[in-house]
């Protein structure tokens, strides 16, 4: 098997069973190239379970959090059907090691992307936003990770919900609205929208960037997670988990855990 084949089925391994394992880089050097190759196997064994890709998720947005990993440029992740959660629907915290929240921007792609997006107004690119959250879950022990790492690891992806769809036409500008997150109604963390890139609108060229030059698809119809507005915060074991984007809405997850049955919709 190659490196990547062999990464991608200790990953899928350890997301399947909840268990998590030593980082790929303090094994041996792994580079972007084969980080990417990872993941694509990765993703490629789920498809091969049933599973669809929904669309992809950009991480180290914040320009705060690439500072403080050393890195200079956003990444790519995958996101499929069965990690997609209803608004208001339980996530099963038994299924994730050690995961964290957090709320982003979502945006429905309205036509395929490639790497000519630059040129192209937005309003061709996007047809609706939406407040999302997103939920996060490295497979590495201590949620410790290197840039390559967490790029083999699909960006930490675990589950992710989106609110009410506005048109894009209709949604203004969204440099810089207010962000809030709450857990069980208490306040846990606030920020902008301006986080995201400085605006979120620019995701759109950096997903298509970083898809033409590692093998992704951006397809009409897909979600596009623009990244993370607040740092993320631990995932409670029961509770509920909001955020909210000034103009846009509101959206929640509800987790679980316990012998008793989650409520329908659970994933």
């Amino acid at each position: 098997m190659t490196a990547d084949a062999v990464f991608a089925a200790a990953l899928d391994t350890a997301q399947r069973t909840a268990t998590s394992i030593a980082q790929l880089s303090s094994e041996e050097e792994v580079g972007l190239d084969t980080a990417y190759a990872t993941q694509h196997a990765l993703i490629a064994r789920r498809l091969a379970r049933g599973e669809r890709i929904t669309g992809l998720k950009l991480g180290f947005t914040s320009q705060a959090k690439a500072q403080q990993m050393g890195v200079h440029d956003v990444i790519l992740g995958t996101l499929t059907d069965a990690m997609r959660l209803d608004d208001d629907a339980v996530f099963d915290r038994r299924s994730a090691i050690h995961p964290r929240i957090e709320p982003e921007v979502a945006y429905l792609l309205a036509t395929d992307i490639d790497g000519s997006a630059p040129g192209r107004p937005l309003s061709d690119l996007i047809a609706a936003v939406a407040p999302a959250l997103e939920i996060i879950d490295s497979r590495y022990r201590d949620f410790r990770f290197s840039l390559a790492d967490v790029v083999a690891d699909n960006t930490s992806a675990a589950a992710y919900a989106t609110g009410p769809w506005t048109p894009f036409d209709r949604a203004g500008d969204l440099d810089n609205r207010a962000v809030l997150l709450e857990v069980d109604g208490r306040v846990s963390a606030t920020g902008s929208t301006a986080a995201i890139l400085g605006d979120p609108a620019r995701a759109v060229a950096a997903a298509a960037r970083l898809a033409a030059r590692y093998g992704f698809a951006l397809r009409a119809g897909m979600v596009l997670l623009a990244g993370a507005a607040t740092a993320a915060v631990p995932l409670p074991d029961r509770g509920v988990v909001e955020a909210s984007i000034a103009g846009l809405g509101r959206v929640g997850v509800r987790t679980h855990e316990g012998s008793d049955e989650p409520e329908e919709g659970a994933r």
